[in-house]
């Protein structure tokens, strides 16, 4: 027997991917389903990729997020609606309404803190890498070339956390 595992023909993690952000959709369909109001102290930290196709945000909130934004589903949120492929909802930046329209292809984090749930995902937009910024004034300091990280096996890793609060 070979110590080196082959390569798959099947695309386990695609496949693993899809089924977790699936898991997204159909909580957020549980609360519309529910008339928008969430349960007892549950709400959501959604992570997602402000570039990847598919999302549609104000230019003032892309421009201040070029790369991930994290929102908040608690109390103020409004027209809450989840579809197979992706999920919109009105929110309110400094007392701004806005809507917003995200990919679950774009989810890269899902988190219930009031039971203690998480999903992280991995990008799986080709597109994924972030709209070229303006170089801050505030470095005085030039970087150093760093090398990238690599995993030491090469391998795909989904975290996936069930714990509970005790």
């Amino acid at each position: 027997m070979s110590d080196e595992t082959p390569d798959s023909l099947i695309p386990y993690d695609a496949i693993v991917q899809e089924a977790l952000r699936a898991v997204v959709g159909r909580v957020l369909g549980e609360i519309v389903a529910g008339g928008s109001e969430l349960p007892g102290n549950h709400h959501f930290y959604i992570t997602f990729k402000t570039h990847a196709p598919g999302v549609s945000i104000p230019a003032s909130l892309r421009e201040r997020f070029p790369d991930e934004m994290t929102i908040v589903l608690q109390n103020k949120f409004w027209d809450l609606t989840v579809e197979d492929e992706l999920f919109s909802v009105g929110l309110s930046f400094n007392q701004i309404p806005a809507t917003l329209v995200v990919p679950y292809a774009a989810i890269t984090q899902f988190v219930d803190p009031a039971v203690d749930f998480g999903l992280q995902f991995q990008a799986t937009v080709a597109d994924m890498s972030p709209t070229p910024t303006d170089q801050p004034n505030n470095d005085l300091m030039e970087q150093a070339d760093v090398p990238a990280v690599e995993s030491e096996d090469g391998s795909n890793v989904v975290t996936v956390d069930f714990g509970r609060k005790k």
